[in-house]
């Protein structure tokens, strides 16, 4: 079955983990130096990769990774204190 054009093809079992493993890596990284980082998730499977990830981080360290969505193309994984500040309105 060919994927319709524009659409992604899944990943294959063990390219997953290895794509889940570079993340909690290289995010759990940045998230140690500064608290927080924001991440591109364009497609369900994207977002629910990362909301692994979040939780992977929060079992790793003993404390809540928090994500939340920042716009239809991302998120933003967070330790508590980090989060997103509310928004000014003009």
């Amino acid at each position: 079955m060919k994927p319709e054009e524009g659409s992604s093809t899944p990943l294959t079992e063990e390219e997953e983990q290895r794509a889940r493993a570079v993340l909690f890596s290289d995010l759990g990284n940045v998230i140690a130096d500064r608290g927080w980082v924001r991440f591109p998730a364009y497609s369900p499977e994207e977002r629910r990769r990362l909301v692994d990830v979040a939780q992977r981080l929060s079992a790793h360290w003993g404390q809540q990774v928090f994500i939340e969505a920042e716009d239809e193309c991302a998120m933003r994984l967070h330790l508590a204190g980090h989060g997103s500040q509310p928004r000014l309105r003009h």
